[in-house]
């Protein structure tokens, strides 16, 4: 079974990932890696960022605990919404500032959604794999799934960001309200997270 670690601090997005790869690919994550620090996601676009963190994690394998790996891959996710121009993109996890809070985002998602009837948005995220010897370079893998913003929070406790808030087409419950296993069926992440899994 190939080991990749994950480059993330996310224990949310960890928790996921692990869940969709169980069984196929062991899935290390930074803690567990010894890397410790401030990942940079300074890119313009969803690909960039996905790459930088990969890249950032790579470049510090010789010093990473409990190897060897076979590789590394990070992710980047962002929630496109119509009536916004895109926004908040590959801003999202930083709309409401540098040390925002999900509920900060969600609250000013909302107030930038007051009044307008057009609820469109999508999820996308963007996998970066980064493979040890790997003679092509990155290899991406790109995850989306449509749906709609509504106007208040629905949760049952599960998801994380703006789970709460997105209900996927086909679906009468947000994120937020969809249990793990359903959710990684059909999500942004679970989609790009399937396409690495095909591919590995």
């Amino acid at each position: 079974m190939k080991r990749l670690i994950f480059a993330t601090n996310n224990k949310h997005k960890l928790g996921e990932v692990r869940a969709a790869l169980k069984g196929r690919v062991e899935v290390v994550s930074l803690a567990e890696a010894g890397l410790a620090g401030e990942i940079p996601e300074t890119a313009d676009t969803l690909d960039g960022n996905a790459l930088q963190k990969a890249e950032w994690v790579s470049a510090r394998l010789p010093q990473a605990a409990g190897g060897p790996y076979d590789g590394v891959f990070a992710d980047d996710t962002g929630l496109e919404v119509e009536a916004l121009g895109g926004a908040p993109g590959v801003y999202s996890a930083r709309y409401a500032g540098e040390h925002c809070s999900f509920d900060d985002n969600i609250d000013k998602l909302l107030r930038a959604l007051d009044g307008i009837d057009n609820r469109r948005a999508c999820f996308r995220t963007v996998i970066c794999l980064l493979m040890n010897h790997q003679a092509d370079g990155p290899l991406y893998f790109e995850g989306r799934v449509d749906g709609q913003i509504l106007r208040e929070r629905h949760s049952n406790g599960e998801g994380f960001g703006y789970d709460p808030v997105f209900m996927p087409d086909r679906f009468a419950v947000s994120f937020a309200e969809m249990p793990l296993e359903v959710k990684n069926k059909i999500s942004h992440r679970g989609l790009a997270v399937k396409k690495l899994a095909e591919y590995l």
